[in-house]
């Protein structure tokens, strides 16, 4: 019982910080990672019988797959047009992928 809080509190400090301001995608790519992390580290201990070693498997596998899905996900988006809002400031009005 002990682990799976200290997992789950490892968990919610790692997306607590993974939220920071940063750009779309290496925001994407953290949570992600950090979701990967510990659902696997989860699912890792459960099927382990609640060994360590089964948790930083799945924390490690899961994190890596996370990461990937995240930063697949969340592609920049490139200014196809741009224009000007009230205050004069240049902004974009439509995107591409």
């Amino acid at each position: 019982m002990k682990k799976m809080i200290a997992i789950a509190l490892a968990l919610v400090g790692a997306v607590s910080l993974s939220a920071c301001q940063t750009q779309q995608q290496q925001t994407g790519t953290l949570v992600g990672g950090a979701v990967g992390a510990g659902t696997g580290a989860l699912i890792g201990s459960a099927v382990s019988g609640g060994s360590a070693g089964g948790a930083i498997a799945g924390g490690v596998i899961g994190g890596v797959g996370g990461a990937l899905v995240g930063n697949a996900v969340t592609r920049p988006r490139h200014c196809a047009r741009h224009g000007y809002d009230v205050y004069g400031n240049r902004i974009c009005v439509a995107w591409y992928n």
